[in-house]
């Protein structure tokens, strides 16, 4: 910075400083609003689902977690049923666990394994030759 040698000068640079830290503290106040608008939280919660739709990443691991899930569920409902046996809840539980881990591991054999048996049970019907 120059030396200041008149009272002038001094005045001037004054009004410099004050202008910047007005500007200082008006971009200091407005970056507050924003961070204060991001940390509500319905703002919160809404920024969090949109880049869970905008990531294709996230909503097929979400996917492949809720067919885990669902599969493990199934897998004990099958063999707990309404059993009130200690043992066999255990199993269920195990089961359900080993069975959600697997599916959600290799989700897509699960998928192709699915495919499969849809086509199975729902065959396409092609053209019939007369």
């Amino acid at each position: 910075m120059e030396n200041i040698s008149s009272a002038s000068e001094l005045q001037d640079a004054i009004q410099l400083l004050e202008a910047k830290q007005t500007v200082s503290l008006m971009t200091m106040k407005s970056n507050f609003r924003k961070a204060y608008e991001n940390l509500k939280p319905i703002n919160l919660i809404g920024n969090i689902l949109d880049e869970i739709t905008t990531s294709p990443f996230l909503t097929n691991n979400i996917i492949d977690s809720a067919i885990g899930l669902t599969a493990g569920y199934i897998s004990r409902k099958a063999v707990v049923k309404e059993s009130d046996g200690m043992l066999r809840k255990l199993f269920g539980i195990v089961l359900q666990f080993g069975v959600t881990n697997l599916v959600a591991q290799n989700p897509e054999s699960v998928k192709s394994f699915g495919k499969f048996i849809f086509q199975r049970i729902f065959p396409k019907k092609g053209i019939e030759s007369e």
